[in-house]
Formats: structure tokens, C-alpha cells, sequence
């Protein structure tokens, strides 16, 4: 939404003490190693220290990492030289909001110091009703709800101000406008209204919206505020109670917009919103998740740490504290963080499946597999990611060789998810390797391609479907797209090798098993292309080349069991 200076490119330094730390902290920055770069800016500051890039720097740096003081500092300086910059702004601003001092906020807007028209539309109508100016405050949020694009961050902001002002009915009546009067649905709105009709004392009513609103599945906060309105328990209007807590929102709300397109402005709204409460568990999960997007998952994980243990978004921080470790490669420890959550949250599907995905990356294919069981126990029948949960647990039942197993989940996710590219091109794939219903599996496979054109593993099941049919030519063509979209991948360049090696063009195929080699694949299928490069083919037996089927199912958006 807005672009950050932080540039890589910058001006000479006018004085050069200490290129390397100026050109390490550059180097780090654009890594988004922000523990690093500080002190690296630090220490290039001191040989210039109005340089305009290392500054803004310094401030993204400090506020990525929620050291606001320090980034207003940076700002302070930065401005001093006259430089405009976004993240400058946005730390000054937020300070400005923290410490009470609305005048100085709205004075800050009017003279153009802004963070972008939505940012700046929703802080102003929040600065507004800090200085107890309510007319102003809620024509602010009109004034953005005319703008093209932006109805809904107005209406809803609106909504909310009225409930911080204790008007109930005027703020249910906003948040339960239909989209066609500029009224989208949110998360945190559907909180709001959740709790809006609890105050009234109609919490069945907040329960039943929860539940029609979830879409596809309630998180852990969501389903705890739901139990709890159900069993008609006192539940307060808590998502901005105030103007600062209104202005935290207004700096989450733009962070959650903003979401995976810019992760680190997403970052800086997301810690610039903590910066005024601390306790926004849901700006703490943006933070942790733009981090992971940054390719930072020791601070993502710091983040999601931020959630209190009595929080109702604590599952959600530690089922995302667990992926992000095994995601790092500590198995082990993700494992152990699942298995003491499943122990305390026995009826959670989505911790029994995120367990079940880490014992099978560990090769615990038999508890993952128990872990599934559980996890489609829990599920409701019409979850929208039953498919998943019978996905994975297909691939744990056919690493213990347990295929009428695994064919009869594949199967039944297909049911529910027909044209689903992954469970087409697994179940082809599987069944050209077994060579088994070579026609239906053939035909699976070329839908799956059709689908994910730019997919070279599906590709690459389409080749070796057909070298698997003897059809070698058209094998070649497939493999040879396959290796142009993925090629680094071992298992394909070892298929190639094999379709090169069977239309005669054999120092082709040797070049390709070496490629193979090189790119690192397992130890068991290391050996077997070794033996190929001493004998040919005919060493290791015809059309014998590795199976897809260890392969980690490729991550599909919003349909896992935490999706």
C-alpha cells in the first residue's frame, strides 16, 4: 500500500570510515535480517550520520523488531534532513497516538504527513473522537466510506467508534449492512458484532453469527468467543473500547489488508499496532506470519510468543510456533509442542492434523496416521478440509505400505474435492507407478496438467505416466517441460535420464542422472542412479526410476487445517 524507501540502492556515503558495516547493513536489510542490520546501521551512522537510506533503515529495523522509541528517534533525524518517508510517519504517528497526543495527530495529517488514504482516513477518524469531537470523528470514517474501494474500512470503522461509544444498535445496524451498501464481512468485524449483540443481551444471536459467518471454519479465538455465547456467558465489547485502542485497530486493519502482497508493511503496521496494545493477539499473529513471509522464522516465532497463554488465539500461536519449526527442519520440537496441545486440547481436529503432518514429515507414519484418525473425528462432515486431512492421511498409509488404504482416502477426498489438481495428479501418479488402471490414472493426470499447467511435478507425472505406457517420445516431451519448471528437482531429472536413455540418446540420459545426483536426492535413490550411471537402465530394471510418493504435498492456500 505504501512503498518503503529502505533502499538498496543509495546515494555515496560522504565519508567511508566503514564501507563494510554500509554495505553489510544493506545486505541484511534487504534479507530482512533486522537483528543483524541494527547495529551494522548503527555503526555506518556513525560515519555519516545523516545519510538518508541508513536512517530510514534504522527505522524500519527498530519498528520491525517493535522498538518504537528507537524508530521515532530515526525518524526524528530523517526528518531534520527533510526526507519524506511512509515508515518515518507511520513510527511517529503511532507514538503520537500511544501517548494521547491526538492534536499533535491531526496536526501531523493536515500538514500531509500521512501513511496513505485508508491509514490515514481511519487514524483521523480515531484522532478525532480522542479529542471527544464525535462529529467529526464519524465523518471522518464517511469521508473514507466514499471513497472507491474503501466503504467497508469506513462503515466499519464507524461502527466500531459508535460502540466505543456505547451505541449498540447504531454500530449492529452498520456492521449488518449487506455488500451491496458497501458492507463486507471481516473477521474482526464479525467479533464486533458478536460481542455488540452480547451487550445488548442477545448472545445466542452473537453465537449463531459466528457460527454463519465462519466460512470456511472457525479459528480457536473464534470458536472459544462462540462455546462461551452459546452457553450465554457475559461477554464485553472489547475490540476498541477507546481511541487508542480504535487507532490499534486502524493500524491492524490496514496490516491485515496489506496481508501476503507486502509482508513487511504488513510487519510495520502490524508492530506499530502492538506498540499501542499489547495485548492485540491478532496483530501479534499478523506479525509472526509477515515475518515467516520475510524469511524470518526465529522472530516469527518470537512473535507468535507474544500470545498469552490465557488468551483465546494462543492454539492458533502455538499450532503456528510448531509449523514454523518444522518448517525450519526441528521436527522433533514441533512434535512436542503438538503432542502436549493435543493432550490439552483433545477436541481441536486442526492440532490432531497439524500433528498428524508433523509425525509424517518425522517418518512416524503410523502415529501420524493415528493423529488423522483423530483429526476426521473431529471434523464436521461438510469441513471444507476434510480433503486435506484424508490427503495426508493417504500418503501416511501408503508409506506403510498400505495402499487400499491409501487409494480408498484418495478416493474419498476426490469425492469432495473433484477437479482438486494434487489429489489427481497423487492418485494418477500412484496408480502409473503400480501399474494399475492405466487409462483412468492417465486421464486423472492430464486433468491435474490441464489445471496447473506451470506445475512441474504434475508435469512430470504426465511424462512418466507415459513413459510408464511405453509411450517414450511423448515421455520426453512431458519430462523435458517438467525439468524447464523445476530444474533443480532430482526426481525429474532422474525420470528425463530414464526417457532419454529408452529413445536411444544414452549421453543425454547420463548427463541428466549426474544432474540428478548434484541436486541431492534421497540416499536409496542416490544409489539406484549410480548403478544407472555404471550400467544403463538395465541395471536397476526398466521404468524403475524413484516414486513421487515421499513427496510433501505441494501447500495449497486456505486449504489446510488451519487454512
Amino acid at each position: 500500500m505504501f512503498g518503503l524507501l529502505v533502499a538498496l540502492a543509495a546515494p555515496p556515503l560522504s565519508a567511508e570510515p566503514s564501507p563494510g558495516a554500509y554495505l553489510a547493513a544493506r545486505a541484511a536489510l534487504a534479507a530482512h535480517d533486522f537483528p543483524a542490520a541494527r547495529p551494522l546501521l548503527a555503526e555506518a551512522l556513525a560515519a555519516d550520520p545523516a545519510h538518508p537510506v541508513l536512517l530510514e533503515g534504522s527505522v524500519v529495523a527498530a519498528l520491525a523488531e517493535g522498538d518504537l522509541d528507537a524508530a521515532v528517534e530515526a525518524a526524528r533525524r530523517l526528518g531534520e534532513g527533510g526526507t519524506r518517508s511512509h515508515a518515518a510517519h507511520l513510527a511517529r504517528l503511532t507514538r503520537l497516538a500511544r501517548d494521547g497526543e491526538w492534536r499533535r495527530v491531526l496536526a501531523a495529517l493536515e500538514a500531509g504527513r500521512g501513511v496513505g488514504a485508508l491509514s490515514g482516513g481511519l487514524v483521523r477518524g480515531w484522532a478525532w473522537l480522542g479529542l471527544g469531537d464525535e462529529e467529526a470523528a464519524l465523518s471522518a470514517f464517511d469521508e473514507l466510506a466514499a471513497q472507491d474501494g474503501l466503504a467497508a474500512f469506513g462503515l466499519t470503522h464507524k461502527a466500531l467508534a459508535l460502540a466505543a461509544l456505547g451505541d449498540w444498535a447504531g454500530a449492529e445496524a452498520i456492521l449488518t449492512l449487506p455488500p451491496g451498501e458497501g458492507m463486507q464481512p471481516s473477521r474482526r468485524g464479525l467479533v464486533a458484532l458478536a460481542q455488540i449483540m452480547a451487550e445488548q443481551g442477545r448472545p445466542a444471536d452473537g453465537a449463531a453469527i459466528l457460527s454463519e459467518g465462519g466460512g470456511r471454519g472457525l479459528d480457536p479465538a473464534l470458536l472459544d468467543l462462540r462455546d462461551r455465547l452459546a452457553a450465554g456467558e457475559a461477554v464485553s465489547f472489547d475490540v476498541a473500547r477507546n481511541p487508542a485502542e480504535g487507532f490499534a485497530e486502524a493500524l491492524y486493519t490496514v496490516g491485515a489488508a496489506l496481508g501476503q502482497g507486502d509482508p513487511l508493511s504488513a510487519l510495520l503496521y502490524a508492530r506499530a499496532a502492538l506498540a499501542i496494545r499489547p495485548d492485540h493477539a491478532d496483530a501479534a499473529l499478523l506479525a509472526a506470519r509477515s515475518l515467516e513471509a520475510l524469511g524470518q522464522p526465529a522472530l516469527a516465532r518470537a512473535a507468535f510468543a507474544l500470545v498469552p497463554p490465557d488468551d483465546p488465539a494462543f492454539l492458533s500461536a502455538e499450532i503456528g510456533r510448531a509449523e514454523s519449526l518444522r518448517r525450519e527442519g526441528s521436527g522433533e520440537a514441533a512434535a512436542e509442542i503438538l503432542l502436549a496441545l493435543s493432550r490439552s486440547h483433545p477436541g481441536r481436529a486442526d492440532v490432531q492434523a497439524t500433528l498428524g503432518d508433523t509425525l509424517r514429515t518425522l517418518g512416524r507414519h503410523a502415529e501420524a496416521e493415528a493423529a488423522y484418525d483423530r483429526a476426521l473425528a473431529l471434523y464436521d462432515a461438510a469441513s471444507p478440509v476434510r480433503w486435506f486431512v484424508l490427503y495426508t492421511r493417504a500418503i501416511a498409509r501408503q508409506a506403510q505400505d498400505d495402499w487400499e488404504g491409501a487409494e480408498a482416502d484418495l478416493r474419498a477426498a476426490l469425492a469432495l474435492e473433484p477437479d482438486q489438481p494434487q489429489l489427481l495428479n497423487h492418485l494418477g501418479y500412484s496408480l502409473v507407478e503400480r501399474g494399475e488402471k492405466l487409462d483412468e490414472a492417465l486421464a486423472m493426470i492430464e486433468r491435474a496438467v490441464e489445471a496447473e499447467p506451470q506445475n512441474g511435478a504434475i508435469v512430470d507425472s504426465l511424462g512418466w505416466a507415459f513413459f510408464k505406457l511405453g509411450r517414450f517420445e511423448e515421455a520426453v516431451e512431458q519430462l523435458e517441460r517438467a525439468a524447464a519448471l523445476e530444474p533443480t528437482d532430482p526426481v525429474i531429472n532422474d525420470h528425463l535420464g530414464d526417457a532419454y536413455w529408452k529413445v536411444g540418446r544414452e549421453r543425454e540420459a547420463r548427463f541428466q542422472w549426474r544432474r540428478a545426483l548434484s541436486f541431492g536426492p534421497e540416499p536409496e535413490e542416490a544409489a539406484r542412479i549410480r548403478l544407472k550411471l555404471e550400467g544403463g537402465l538395465k541395471a536397476v530394471g526398466a521404468g524403475e526410476a524413484p516414486a513421487e510418493e515421499g513427496r510433501e504435498p505441494a501447500p495449497v492456500v486456505g486449504e489446510g487445517p488451519n487454512g
